[in-house]
């Protein structure tokens, strides 16, 4: 078992590290799913404590706490949704702002003071019990928000006549596999999805094209922002 981590940002409060795709944030059930990113920092960090988790497939930044007090103040700004996060996502097919079920939502509370448009999803999400640990846009579900925009369309390979969409992403809420639902619903599917993406965009990717790449939190300690960034590796 490799304990191999990046380590992003460090301070007396807090970790950042970049998760990468195909770990687990925290320990699965039984000794096959030991290793995890949680796991592997907490053999150097013992302290080190998880605040919240990326998908398996998911890459990008992610937060370990240092510290049940710090943890507590953590799990607070994100209650109250003072962390904001953004992910690059590619997709198949070309989405515009103008596709059915996109609706216009205004500024960022990222950047409010930049001029970039952005829209909306706003589909509830439901657990499918049919196929755990599967979700569905369902009424009865949990009201679910992501923005998205439109950072470009660009083609698989230079032989491929198939063309994607690279978006940036905000999730308002924070619901199991909300970016991945709420993109199969408007009919564009993350490439490399084993969820939600129909065999044949599976296998365009070998990895889960999604990516936590912004983070930006008042910091528990200080009050001051903290922005990181960490690139999208595809």
């Amino acid at each position: 078992m490799s304990l191999n981590f990046e380590l992003v940002h460090q301070d007396d409060a807090l970790l950042v590290l970049h998760k990468p795709a195909g770990l687990l944030s925290v320990p699965g059930r039984g000794a096959d799913k030991l290793d995890s990113l949680s796991y592997r920092v907490q053999q150097q960090f013992p302290e080190a404590l998880v605040v919240h988790r990326l998908d398996r497939d998911t890459s990008g930044l992610l937060i370990m706490a240092r510290g049940v007090t710090m943890q507590s103040q953590l799990s607070k700004l994100f209650a109250s949704r003072s962390v904001h996060k953004r992910y690059t996502a590619v997709c198949f097919g070309v989405l515009h702002d103008s596709d059915e079920g996109a609706t216009q939502a205004g500024k960022s509370p990222l950047n409010p003071d930049l001029p970039e448009t952005w829209n909306a999803i706003d589909l509830p999400i439901w657990l499918d019990w049919a196929k755990r640990p599967q979700r569905e846009i369902d009424p009865r579900g949990q009201p679910s928000l992501t923005r998205w925009r439109l950072m470009g369309h660009e083609a698989q390979d230079p032989n491929s006549a198939q063309t994607l969409s690279r978006l940036e992403l905000e999730p308002y809420t924070g619901r199991t596999h909300q970016l991945r639902v709420h993109l199969q619903a408007l009919g564009h599917p993350i490439l490399g999805d084993t969820l939600y993406a129909p065999p044949e965009l599976q296998a365009l990717s070998p990895r889960l094209l999604l990516h936590a790449t912004r983070l930006s939190l008042p910091h528990p300690l200080t009050g001051q922002t903290l922005s990181l960034h960490c690139p999208a590796p595809f």
